[in-house]
């Protein structure tokens, strides 16, 4: 596939089951070394990768380069910041998909993708889901268990002649493989690095050479391989000698020419401890994960995302996320236990208690447990966590130099944890509690609000004979969920009075306002004004208050015994009106300024026919008002949907009015929604 595009490099995944529902799971590579894909390798099919975008939507992905890579996959641009192309394609037949592939080009591909090179892609995926398809009929397993890597057949090894020329230059020439590793070094690279070839063959360059175990060093030549361009740069040889490296790649590896520097350019990093043992693709994970957790909001969706992230890429099957509460240990959520009691039994448990969970969050102190034995031998048997899994590790969650809780991951088989591997995980300890403390704090604020908002909004709606209403309150999607928006329905003798109204705003103080209008409104509505002296007197209030926030709003009163509606309109979006024969009609009202803006302004009243069987919607702007839709546009929408939903209950009517439209499943602003139908 590759040639058939020339394309750099490429990587195949696969669909299988996980304890957690199904996972990507990369099954192939070639062109690039297994490292950079490390943080990738298994994946989430909610994540937002390419490959995964490509099979929830069962099409091409294209990224044209390194500013739409950063774009519209942050994570990715992260963790491999360079200029390259992208294209990701779905495995799949009709009925069944099994997996995906994404393929690289260098920056110099044209920044769009080909028809011959879609159609030779698309073709290859078709192929590759045939034959996928006949070997699962066959009962083979198609997943290997270990990503192999298809070697690149461009690489050829240099001649006796070429060898003979190589040795006879004054300048260092090294071979890389895909990998990193040396497949050559003529006389000169061996003496200008001090380690003779037999101690430099088949190893990466900066395990053969300590003093260039630096990310920065590695960074350059991941570079070179992703870009195709050549990169360079200059390194300390202990205890004096300046070396520069200039990196000249190809589709089969890397060539290194090395020559004596004459001017250092003298960075932290190029005067690296020797000892130092930090890794880029250890950077790679903890920046994928630190990008995944940017995204997280509540405490469940640190949960998920750390799931999502973490689970696939560590090969973890269970994951439990603990804090402290009272003195108590409360269990936050998890992943991949089948039976919840099993780690929910846990909740209320006293911290002073003997317990892996309770101990790593009172000390602060990582714990892994190779085998159950380890744990057994460390804790008492009756208090060892007896929840299928053969291998933990219990990671602190520490933030703002408190403990925030505790992450633990469970494993389905033995699991010996190496240094790297803890260091790894303890890394990703300190970013989760950052992102759990920010969770929690976030949740307490939403309780405060979701509490703020249900107590200015009535409970429920009074029982009026001769009237069914019916009301609905949406919150704004991403936010604390408190906004402006109200409604009311209030008796008056044999009428009623109907409010809905919308404080400009989002905060405590759109919600406070909001409570004293609809106070003011019920305090009028009470001493018998009608509709339009009702929103005269509110704007007058709202001025004397001298706020700074605006309100719309639509008042009136219903006479049931003439089935007439008295409507008075304050800048607010029109109603719409059902008739019994299904005809819906927008209400276009004569109406007054806002209210707050123009003390003198008044407020005409509109007599409206409301025949029993009919319905009078009134909504507010947040139901109309939708990413790229004009509101005249959203509002015939919305007519159309009154015209069609519902059947015989106003409740569902009211649900499929206010159900997601589309694609559109976020929405901008607060909505509230109250729907009136005479019954006789």
């Amino acid at each position: 596939m590759l040639d058939d595009v020339q394309a750099q490099s490429g990587g195949l995944y696969l669909l299988s089951e996980s304890p957690g529902g199904q996972i990507l799971q990369m099954a192939a590579k070639a062109g690039l070394p297994r490292d950079f894909s490390a943080p990738w390798e298994r994946l989430s099919l909610s994540s937002p990768i390419p490959v995964a975008v490509a099979i929830r939507e069962r099409r091409l992905v294209w990224v044209s380069g390194e500013e739409e890579m950063a774009q519209r996959f942050p994570r990715i641009a992260i963790v491999l910041p360079y200029p390259y192309c992208l294209a990701a394609l779905p495995i799949a037949t009709a009925d069944t998909t099994y997996g995906a592939v994404y393929v690289t080009w260098p920056s110099t591909h044209p920044r769009q993708l080909s028809g011959a090179e879609r159609e030779r892609l698309t073709a290859a995926c078709d192929r590759l889901a045939i034959n996928l398809r006949r070997t699962a009929e066959k009962g083979r397993t198609i997943l290997p268990e270990f990503p192999p890597d298809v070697r690149d057949d461009t690489a050829v090894a240099p001649t006796d002649e070429a060898v003979r020329t190589l040795a006879r230059l004054p300048d260092g020439i090294c071979s890389l493989d895909v990998d990193g590793r040396l497949t050559y070094a003529n006389p000169a690279a061996a003496e200008l690095l001090g380690v003779p070839p037999s101690g430099l063959l088949g190893k990466l360059l900066w395990t053969a050479l300590p003093w260039l175990d630096d990310p920065l060093f590695e960074d350059r030549y991941r570079a070179a391989m992703m870009s195709q361009h050549e990169t360079s740069f200059t390194a300390l040889r202990p205890p004096r000698s300046w070396l520069a490296f200039r990196l000249h790649p190809g589709r089969g590896g890397i060539t290194v020419r090395i020559t004596p520097a004459r001017e250092a350019v003298r960075t932290p990093s190029a005067e690296a401890s020797p000892h130092q043992s930090t890794r880029l693709v250890t950077i790679s994970h903890i920046l994928s994960l630190a990008s995944a957790l940017t995204e997280a909001v509540g405490v469940s969706e640190v949960i998920e995302l750390v799931a999502d992230e973490i689970m696939p890429a560590l090969g973890c099957s269970a994951l439990a996320m603990l804090a402290a509460e009272n003195g108590r240990l409360r269990v936050l959520g998890q992943r991949g236990y089948q039976d919840r009691y099993i780690v929910e039994r846990f909740n209320g448990t006293p911290l002073t208690a003997r317990i892996p969970g309770t101990q790593t969050l009172a000390t602060g102190v990582p714990s892994f447990f190779a085998s159950r034995m380890e744990l057994e031998h460390a804790y008492p048997v009756r208090h060892a966590t007896p929840d299928g899994m053969a291998a933990w590790a219990y990671l602190p969650l520490v933030a703002s130099g408190r403990p925030v809780g505790t992450c633990v991951l469970g494993y389905a088989q033995e699991h010996p944890f190496s240094p790297h591997e803890r260091a790894v995980l303890t890394s990703l300890g300190g970013l989760i509690a950052q992102a759990l403390e920010r969770a929690l704090l976030y949740d307490a604020k939403h309780r405060l609000a979701h509490g703020l908002q249900a107590a200015l909004l009535p409970r429920s709606l009074p029982t009026l004979g001769g009237l069914e209403a019916a009301s609905r309150y949406l919150p704004i999607t991403q936010g604390m969920d408190i906004g402006g928006d109200f409604f009311d329905l209030v008796p008056i003798g044999d009428m009623a009075a109907a409010v809905i109204g919308d404080v400009q705003g989002h905060d405590v103080t759109a919600a406070g306002l909001m409570g004293q209008v609809r106070t003011a409104v019920r305090a009028y509505t009470a001493v018998g004004q009608p509709p339009g002296q009702v929103l005269g007197s509110t704007n007058r209030l709202l001025i004397d208050l001298e706020g700074d926030l605006l309100a719309s709003c639509i008042y009136l009163h219903l006479d049931l015994a003439s089935h007439r509606a008295f409507i008075a309109r304050a800048g607010h979006p029109p109603p719409l009106l059902r008739e019994p024969d299904g005809r819906v009609s927008v209400l276009e009202l004569a109406g007054g300024p806002l209210l707050g803006v123009d003390p003198t302004g008044g407020y005409p009243v509109t007599t409206v026919p409301l025949p029993p069987g009919s319905v009078l919607a009134l909504y507010t702007d947040g139901l109309i008002e939708l990413p790229g839709i004009d509101v005249d546009d959203a509002i015939a929408a919305l007519a159309e949907r009154l015209s069609q939903g519902g059947g015989d209950s106003l409740e569902a009517l009211a649900d499929d009015l206010t159900g997601p439209v589309g694609s559109a499943g976020e929405r901008a602003d607060d909505t509230a929604l109250l729907l009136l139908r005479p019954l006789y």
